[in-house]
């Protein structure tokens, strides 16, 4: 079992260091990637789930890297429940981590940035506009591509496999740049819930509130649908 935990773990820390790291690039005053962009952004994490699936195979772990993948995978194929405690708990920590590393990395950049959101957003997303509603229904829409299409790309299993790194990474990539503007594309409650709980306890200089109100929203819709695309696959 530890190297489940150890492969989810720092699989989905480098994700987070990624995909967090390109938002901080674009974001941060005087970055030398601001205003870098939409498209910039998608491809960083992209990059990031590519990257952080070889790790989590490599190092032991399934290439979840998404507690919506794993609980999913749990509830409607042949998953070992036994593990779904585990894995989740290691995607959390390495989101956690991961947004610190970034953190750490861009701290300087942190210290002169004034915009709260703009800070916030590199650890957490947030609607564009705020529907509660419609933005539970984007995530889990979202979510609903990112497995379905999962499933379709890799063959029969309960992990995503090296093989099918990039498939899954272009298809982030493609739900990023078609599903991303409402809501910032979480589809994932470890990237989102992770580093918003690293966001409220970091020291940061200039620091808002970590908008706990929209938080259930990355984590809900996520799960909802991800056990949809799950379902309907099977019975397609």
């Amino acid at each position: 079992m530890a190297e489940h935990f150890i492969g989810e773990f720092f699989g989905t820390m480098m994700l987070l260091i990624l995909g967090c790291g390109v938002v901080a690039n674009v974001v941060l005053h005087q970055s030398k990637g601001q205003h870098g962009g939409w498209i910039v952004i998608t491809f960083g994490w992209a990059m990031g789930v590519f990257v952080g699936v070889y790790t989590a195979v490599h190092l032991g772990g399934s290439g979840h890297l998404n507690p919506a993948v794993t609980i999913a995978l749990a509830l409607f194929k042949d998953f070992d429940q036994a593990l779904v405690l585990p894995y989740i708990m290691a995607q959390m920590a390495g989101a956690f981590c991961g947004s610190v590393v970034v953190w750490l990395a861009y701290k300087n950049h942190f210290d002169a940035t004034t915009d709260k959101e703009m800070i916030r957003a590199v650890f957490c997303t947030s609607p564009s506009i705020r529907n509660l509603k419609y933005n539970l229904l984007t995530e889990t829409i979202g979510t609903f591509i990112l497995l379905f299409g999962a499933l379709s790309l890799s063959p029969p299993s309960d992990t995503l496999g090296t093989l099918n790194a990039l498939p899954v990474a272009l298809l982030v990539l493609g739900i990023g740049l078609s599903l991303g503007g409402p809501t910032g594309y979480a589809i994932n409650p470890a990237r989102d819930l992770g580093p918003r709980i690293a966001h409220f306890l970091l020291p940061i200089k200039t620091k808002g509130h970590s908008d706990w109100s929209y938080a259930w929203i990355p984590v809900a819709g996520p799960v909802i649908g991800g056990s949809m695309a799950v379902l309907i696959y099977n019975m397609l």
